[in-house]
């Protein structure tokens, strides 16, 4: 089965500073078809404002992975972790049994950000907070496995839940595949470009829930930069 989610049907809202758009019900927006996928719960398409971000505020039992698409959010938490994550990085958080962190675009730029939650499978852990880059060109043609659960993805920033975060960047008409498995789901955004999943058309930021698929096959119709989740 696979689902287009149109980036026009999805929720959303804008407060000035922060232009918010929901593929999951989140904060103000319900819709009880799309309240998760799987253990996949949120994910938000954030664009923030130059020199503006997200006060201090608490979380726990949750993996918080950050995508950064454009400019840069620095994060900084309660445990002293004071990091500056730029495009083409990401970034994780193990709210674990609690932590308090603020996050903010100190650019004077605008930020975009994929920011997803996933359900995590291991919980009563102390909470932690990890990036690193992914340059897009070792992504070229390929699926990298950027966030994990898994404990042969070595390259990986861990996070606690049986879940990969992967990122992909296609040229026009390039064909790849990821194996699936048809007892997972996976979510595919393409951060740019337009993309074809076996036949189901996804444009710039629009959501495709998949699932019962053995082997996933994506084609690039313009440039594309796409990222997956793989969740239980």
């Amino acid at each position: 089965m696979i689902e287009l989610r149109p980036f026009a049907s999805l929720g959303g809202a804008n407060h000035g500073w922060l232009d918010a758009k929901h593929h999951f019900s989140f904060a103000n927006y319900y819709d009880p078809k799309r309240e998760s996928w799987g253990n996949l719960r949120v994910w938000n398409d954030d664009t923030i404002a130059a020199q503006s971000g997200f006060p201090p505020h608490a979380h726990r039992d949750m993996e918080i992975i950050t995508y950064v698409r454009e400019g840069a959010i620095t994060h900084q938490d309660s445990l002293g972790n004071l990091g500056r994550t730029e495009a083409g990085d990401v970034q994780v958080m193990s709210a674990g049994t609690g932590i308090t962190h603020a996050e903010y675009n100190k650019e004077d730029v605008t930020t975009k950000i994929f920011q997803i939650w996933i359900l995590p499978t291991r919980t009563g852990e102390k909470p932690s907070w990890g990036a690193r880059p992914f340059p897009k060109g070792e992504r070229s043609g390929r699926f990298v496995t950027l966030a994990s659960g898994f404990a042969n993805d070595d390259d990986a920033l861990p996070i606690r839940t049986d879940a990969r975060v992967l990122g992909a960047s296609l040229r026009a008409g390039e064909t790849i595949s990821y194996p699936l498995g048809k007892d997972r789901r996976a979510y595919l955004v393409p951060a740019t470009g337009a993309v074809e999943i076996d036949g189901t058309r996804a444009n710039a930021r629009d959501g495709v829930a998949i699932r019962d698929v053995e082997t996933l096959t994506v084609t690039a119709i313009d440039d594309s930069e796409i990222v997956l989740v793989d969740a239980a």
